[in-house]
């Protein structure tokens, strides 16, 4: 079971912290929306249960070690307006999946960018990590922009790698390997 504090990170606009059950309102805000969650196969949240069973999701990793979830926040504001962090994290070979997403109310600003490069940092510096994988949807092309961006490389297409929704999703795999990533500044910005 996990006893160290929950990490909080801080960024120039953000505040990433641990997501409470007195969060649901805010994550049902967004999690409703069709434009957010067909991104990350899922179905539109219809109840603050549905977010509280994705808060105890967000526990459980933690729990198991297999992840962490952080909430975003703007800095004027305790309202979660999406979340970021890591799942599928294997210790022994010292990788994660990177996932993330945001309310549609905050696209286009680089929120989600700044979010990002905090959860990379933590994950290489912190946790030692050696690869990040991202795993992204061919028609998400504001994901795959960001990961590219920060320098992540697509190393190809997954076919039908997930099922989701009742059909089978292609997606595509990204990667950033620690040695590309040094004090938040990529090294290597070749990308296909």
């Amino acid at each position: 079971m996990t006893t160290l504090a929950f990490p909080v990170l801080t960024t120039t606009r953000l505040t990433l912290r641990e997501v409470t059950p007195l969060d649901a309102p805010s994550l049902l805000t967004y999690l409703a929306d069709e434009r957010v969650v067909t991104q990350m196969g899922l179905d539109p949240f219809q109840t603050e249960a549905d977010a509280l069973d994705e808060i105890n999701w967000y526990h459980s990793i933690r729990t198991e070690q297999t992840g962490l979830r952080w909430g975003i926040t703007e800095h004027a504001t305790s309202d979660i307006i999406g979340s970021c962090g890591f799942l599928n994290r294997s210790s022994r070979h010292q990788r994660a999946e990177l996932g993330f997403e945001l309310s549609p109310a905050h696209w286009g600003k680089g929120l989600a960018q700044e979010a990002v490069r905090a959860v990379l940092a933590h994950g290489f510096n912190e946790w030692d990590l050696n690869r990040i994988e991202a795993l992204v949807l061919p028609d998400n092309t504001a994901s795959q922009r960001l990961l590219e961006r920060l320098g992540f490389q697509r190393e190809g297409l997954l076919r039908q790698y997930e099922k989701t929704r009742g059909q089978f999703d292609d997606l595509y795999m990204y990667s950033l390997l620690k040695a590309e990533w040094q004090d938040g500044s990529v090294h290597n910005k070749n990308t296909l």
